[in-house]
């Protein structure tokens, strides 16, 4: 890559003196506001795992995770970066507060960051439940192909894991691991799930079953 395409593809706003980069977290476009919208329906209780899921792909494209997760550390007060975090802080805080109902902003919105703002989200509503987790296994094992085609009995199959996947602290784990048991782990639940696939479909694919199991 040249210098001058380097140049291009870089772009950097100054203000006060101290230069960031768009990819920065402290930075905010033109078009942040806190009438923003991050999804379309708001979470009134019902739902957490898929309103989350939407939440964090939302905040993920605007390079603003670093605000809930803990990864964007608070600089000291007397530090010249420390006013512009506050205002992507509050920012954040707002966006969220915009996709709750008003019960639940309300319940929350005297947390001084937008981790402590999430992770009271997440203490109230995240945790592991474990008679839904039994509901969705449940639904999971009894579901099959019935007379639905193949693409539409996947996709009710799919959309069955993701929920799974939104309340399972284990799937969900996001460490970074030195040994290899965290690939294994996932190996071995896409077997399981394309094993669970498989039992569903009706018995006019039974020779694509025995091609698996045989292999």
């Amino acid at each position: 890559m040249t210098e001058q395409t380097l140049e291009t593809t870089r772009i950097t706003t100054t203000e006060k003196g101290i230069t960031y980069d768009v990819s920065h977290p402290y930075h905010l476009n033109s078009s942040d506001n806190p009438g923003m919208t991050l999804v379309n329906t708001k979470f009134d209780g019902r739902g957490y795992s898929r309103w989350r899921r939407s939440i964090l792909i939302s905040l993920s494209a605007k390079r603003k995770l670093g605000s809930i997760n803990g990864s964007c550390k608070v600089p000291d007060l007397s530090s010249t970066k420390y006013e512009k975090l506050s205002y992507v802080n509050d920012m954040v805080i707002t966006w969220i507060s915009n996709a709750l109902s008003k019960d639940i902003a309300d319940s929350v919105i005297h947390s001084k960051t937008a981790k402590d703002f999430w992770d009271s989200l997440e203490h109230r509503f995240g945790k592991s439940n474990g008679a839904k987790l039994y509901h969705l296994q449940k639904k999971i094992t009894r579901l099959v192909q019935g007379n639905i085609d193949v693409a539409g009995y996947f996709t009710k199959l799919k959309r069955l894991w993701d929920e799974l996947d939104g309340i399972n602290v284990i799937v969900c784990c996001t460490c970074v691991c030195v040994c290899k048991g965290k690939k294994k782990l996932t190996k071995s639940l896409e077997d399981q799930r394309l094993i669970q696939f498989l039992m569903g479909l009706n018995d006019i694919y039974t020779q694509a079953k025995r091609k698996y199991t045989h292999c």
